[in-house]
This record gives structure tokens, sequence and C-alpha cells, in this order.
């Protein structure tokens, strides 16, 4: 049984998502089936980071039909938060275990896997595990084909548990290689059927040698390694160029890795055939408008409109306090404002948008009702259409760290590979209760020393998202022989694989001290200066 306790702040669903992820049928592919865990993108991942070609597939979706369409070379069947032994849980269609690929269980994988094999599976009865345990290998490991080389064959393993129900009997042909204390059958395997499951989650940085186990098993499962960005990007470029002919494309360009990336690769494909609109909205960080604008237009001759509406956004949010009001209004606006600088390109028949691989699994929920919505996500989805347009989504096969493999693949600056996240409503979420413009360029100000104090203590790279708020409370303070009654801020730094869970930086004091100085000495309006140590969840990392 999977996870049990989580939290989730997913991308709203995007409309007119209708076009399916590029033809892989040249790539050797594996199928990752979900009962919906909440680390099955870790799988993904870990595969792809060995480049192997996999895509992820509710198992409702996951037909005989299209097991015949997708032909993988090898499957993995995800955990989950069902019970195998209740009536309706989730099952995989039993052609999975005809097709003569590897197929390799993980927990809820494992469990399903056993009880449709002719095993048995049972509720906790004082077996359950969640967290850290330790799985002491045993049988004759050299029957694994190489599966758990580099592996302990001698003492115990560090392995992360997430299960409440056990493997209890096993199915015809299976043996067990390893136990923990609340999983008799915490590694299982028939060898002759190239059949392997773990209760545990190999996926999970807590278990050290996970990754060498997928390592091992696409190894046996006669996988090369054929997926890389040099070729992802020569196959993108004609798919592209297939897909829109010689029509116009235009692109919501925001300076961010994602929609940089997608525009230099649409650019490559077809030239001028890309328009790009950068929507200054008055809510950007210092300098950033004109550093994106020189970038693309001087640097990479792009067609860029630099549509300078900030005073019409601030007019709109003057006042504004309300978190979701705020956003729906940026939302709005930069509809009605990209729409009217696309209507002057004629000919435009594509809207080009930087769809990432996680955007398109978590657009579709696991259960097939609707996920929670934390906060609403700031995108161009209603565009195409009110615009009647068709999406160009080059990127929608690809995680956030394939993109900036693919950015360096097309000569992008490492400045902009490397950049921190940054929202779509800008400053607006930064700056929590009422928008003025002087707060904005207070804030605007304290961001700026912020980073670079960060730069150089050559920390950048090792954060995923730094940031300053300014926070609606003033505060007294005393400078020189003098009072003062000015604004705090937070700073925010967050470590971070793909977004989804985040924990605050570790700062040193010194650090901190060094910066909350520069801070108050070089930026009026501010007096006091906090450090935001709450991890993802429960918090958010934006502060609204």
């Amino acid at each position: 049984m999977g996870r049990t306790r989580h939290a989730q702040c997913l991308p709203a669903p995007r409309a007119a998502r209708k076009p399916a992820l590029m033809d892989q049928t040249q790539h050797q592919r594996l199928l990752i089936v979900d009962f919906g865990s909440q680390v099955t993108q870790l799988i993904a991942r870990r595969l792809r980071e060995l480049n192997v070609y996999c895509e992820i597939h509710p198992f409702q979706q996951v037909t005989a039909d299209f097991l015949a369409d997708f032909a993988p070379q090898a499957v993995i069947l995800s955990g989950g938060p069902a019970s195998v032994p209740d009536e309706g849980s989730p099952r995989p269609p039993a052609e999975i275990f005809e097709l003569g690929v590897p197929v390799l269980g993980i927990c809820y994988g494992q469990q399903v896997m056993q009880q449709m094999l002719g095993g048995r599976v049972t509720r906790g009865e004082g077996t359950a595990e969640f967290g850290r345990a330790y799985v002491k290998p045993e049988g004759k490991l050299d029957l694994l084909e190489g599966w758990f080389d580099g592996l302990e064959s001698v003492g115990r393993e560090q392995v992360w548990m997430s299960h409440g129900d056990h493997v209890a009997e096993l199915a015809p042909g299976f043996e067990v290689f390893g136990t923990s204390p609340g999983a008799p059958f915490a590694i299982t395997a028939d060898t002759s059927r190239r059949f392997y499951a773990v209760q545990f989650h190999p996926e999970v940085h807590h278990t050290p040698k996970g990754p060498r186990l997928y390592e091992n098993f696409v190894r046996l499962a006669g996988f090369t390694g054929d997926w890389t960005m040099a070729g992802y990007r020569e196959q993108a470029v004609e798919a592209i160029r297939a897909q829109v002919g010689d029509a116009k494309v235009i692109c919501a360009l925001s300076g961010g890795v994602d929609s940089s990336v997608a525009a230099a690769l649409i650019h490559e494909a077809v030239g001028d055939q890309l328009t790009c609109v950068f929507v200054d909205h008055g809510l950007l960080r210092l300098n950033e408008a004109d550093e994106v604008v020189t970038m693309f237009r001087d640097h990479m001759n792009l067609r860029v409109i630099h549509a300078q509406e900030q005073e019409l956004f601030l007019s709109a949010l003057d006042g504004v306090s309300d978190p979701e009001t705020k956003r729906k209004t940026i939302g709005r606006l930069f509809i009605d404002v990209f729409q009217k600088y696309a209507d002057e390109i004629e000919g435009a028949q594509f809207l080009a948008q930087g769809t990432l691989y996680p955007d398109v699994i978590e657009s579709v929920s696991f259960s097939g009702g609707p996920s929670v919505t934390i906060k609403s996500h700031h995108n161009v989805g209603g565009l195409p259409e009110k615009m009647g347009l068709k999406l160009v989504e080059p990127l929608r096969e690809l995680f956030k760290d394939e993109v900036r493999a693919l950015g360096r693949e097309l000569g992008l600056p490492p400045s902009f590979i490397g950049r921190h996240p940054f929202p779509g409503p800008g400053l607006a979420i930064r700056c929590p209760g009422e928008i003025t413009r002087a707060k904005l360029e207070i804030l605007r100000r304290a961001d700026a020393v912020y980073i670079d104090q960060i730069r150089r203590h050559g920390l950048y790279d090792e954060i995923w998202q730094a940031f300053c708020a300014i926070l609606p409370v003033r505060t007294v303070g005393v400078m020189g022989d003098g009072r003062t009654y000015d604004y705090a801020c937070a700073l925010r730094a967050v470590t971070s694989v793909d977004g989804m869970t985040a924990d605050y930086y570790p700062f040193s004091h010194e650090f901190l001290g060094e910066t909350a100085t520069r801070i108050i000495n070089e930026v009026p309006g501010i007096n006091r200066v906090t450090y935001d140590i709450t991890s993802k969840p429960p918090g958010t990392i934006e502060w609204e």
C-alpha cells in the first residue's frame, strides 16, 4: 500500500490539450503503469537519467490494445494508496504478464503482481512499515542475472518503506531474495519469466542504492540508452516543421526556462514564422525585461514584441490584497493583452507553450476526478480556444532538468538555463496584502540585493528557488539616532527536485546576517529582515 499522507499543488488543467506526445517509436520504450503513488514521477526521472525513454500512464488507460500499440520493452508497476485485498482495487491488464518482457513491481505494484499471479496479500497485521527500513538480501542472488549487482550480498540495505499491506504468500514461480522486519517478501522474483518486485521504493533518495536497481533492471531488459537531448532536438525540429508547415506561430515569452527553450527550439525549426510576445506587466524583477528582450531580440535574432503594459496591470491591481483576485486579474489581463498583440500577426495559426511532462501527467487525475486546486496557476491555457489557435508544445515529453539540458544543447546562455523559477504573476504574489507601486519598488531592490548575495557566495546553483517577499506590516527600528517605521521583508530559499516538495536552504547565520545588513543599508523602506524556514508541505514555495 502506497503513501497515505500527502499534499499537492497541481497545475490547473490546461484547455485544448489535444496534441499527443511526439512519436517515439524509434526509441526503446519503457511503460510505467501508475496506480496513484505520489512518487511515480520519480521513477520516470530515474529512468530518463539513464537515457531510457519512458512514459507514465494511469492503469485505466493501459488496455490490451494500448499495450499492443505501445510495444514496451519493459514495464514497471508503480506504488499506490489502494489496498489490493479490497474489492475493485486497481489492476493492470493480465496481458502485461504475457508480453514476454521484464516487469518490475514497486510496493503496490509488487502486491498486485503477486495477487494476480496466484499469491496472496494481507492487511497490516503488525507488519506495516513507514519510513526508513533495512532489507537483508538472501537466497541465490546470482539467479537475478545482475539485477542486484552493486548492492550488498551480506548485511543489509537501507530502503524507504511506505506500506500497510504485505505479501503473505508468494505466487508460483517466485522466490524470496530479501526480507525486512515488516515485509517477509521484501524482494521477490520469478527469474524464468523475468518478473521482479520490491516492497520498498527505490525511486526515492531515502533508498541510497535505489538508482542502481533501476540501472540493473534496464540493462537486463536490453536498453542501450538511446534517449538523448541531441536526438530529441533533431526529432523535435522535424516534428515542429511537419506540424506547422508554412503557418505563423506565436509564443508567450516570459524569460523563464520553459518558454525560452520552447522559443529557441521552434525558432530553429521555422525561423521567422515565429513571433514571441513578451508581456511586461510591471511585476518583473530589477532589469528583467531589458535582459530578456535583449537576449532574444538582439543575440538570438528572434522576432520579439515587447508589450509594455505596466500601467494597465498596475492600475488594475492598485490596492488589491486578496491572493486569488491578484492571480485572476493578472491572468485575465494577460490573455487580453496577448490577444491584442497576437491579432496583429497575420497568418498566426499556432500558439507555442512550454508545457512540460509533469503538467501532462498531472492533468490526468489518477482517480478520474478533479485534483485539489491549492491556488490558481497563471498560464495561457484559455487562449487556444478563444483565439482559434492550435497548440505547439515541443517540451511536453520533458522534465525540467531535461529542458535545461535541451537548452544547453540549443546554445542558450547558462544565465538563462540555470535561472530559478519565476511565477507568472511575478512580484504580485511576493507582496502579501495590498499592492502599491512603492512597495513593488522596495521589493525589487531588496530582491536584487538578496540574489546578488547568493551569487557572491556561490550558492545560486545549489538552490531551486530564492526570492524576497515584502510583508504587509511595518515595524519600529532605529537607524543612527533616529526612529524608523518601515516594512519588514522575508527571505525565502528552497531546495527541491521538481518543486512538488521542497525544504528550506540551510544558510549560515553569517550569510543571513550579512544579507540583512546589506538590505537594510541599501534599500530605503526596509528596517527588518526575516528568513522563512517552512518546508513544502505544509507551506507552498511562494507566499501567495
